[in-house]
């Protein structure tokens, strides 16, 4: 399966170079130069994972994460030059999964990235096998364990 990234950070250099090293590490990559650019992208597309710039004109990477936080459940990981305590803090405070400072080993970002979906790919899956097998299924009359409720054809059974 390849795992969609949208990368959004205003520093082309950067965003070039880490595009192509994700995409030969098998990710399909979109990138974006700006926030009003990443929060068209989100809406557009199901990412896997965001990789996130801060300091972005029009909108900034806070706002942008604020924004997903509020619509989509996806990682989210900073990439800024911002490296205080505060920043750090207040990153995760607003929704980060990770937070990353420039300058940056590939690699590390690489493990991150990975380490976030394969994360997230658990808890799906996870999430689905409980919603199956809390759900017997036998022709059309299912079961729902958690509720106590019998179902034919998708219709409630009194």
């Amino acid at each position: 399966m390849v795992y969609k990234v949208l990368l959004a950070d205003d520093e082309q250099g950067l965003r070039d170079i880490t595009k192509k090293y994700l995409e030969r590490n098998g990710f399909d990559v979109i990138t974006a130069k700006n926030g009003a650019e990443a929060i068209a992208a989100v809406d557009k597309n199901v990412f896997d994972i965001i990789v996130l710039d801060i300091m972005m004109p029009e909108i900034d990477g806070r706002q942008v994460c604020q924004y997903i936080r509020t619509k989509y459940d996806v990682p989210v990981i900073f990439l800024t030059a911002l490296g205080k305590e505060q920043d750090v803090i207040q990153g995760y405070e607003i929704g980060a999964d990770e937070y990353v400072t420039k300058p940056f080993s590939m690699r590390e970002l690489l493990a991150r990235v990975s380490a976030n979906i394969r994360r997230t790919a658990m808890a799906a899956a996870a999430a689905a096998a409980a919603s199956s097998s809390a759900m017997p299924v036998a022709g059309d009359l299912s079961i729902n364990t958690d509720s106590h409720q019998v179902f034919r054809a998708g219709q409630a059974i009194d």
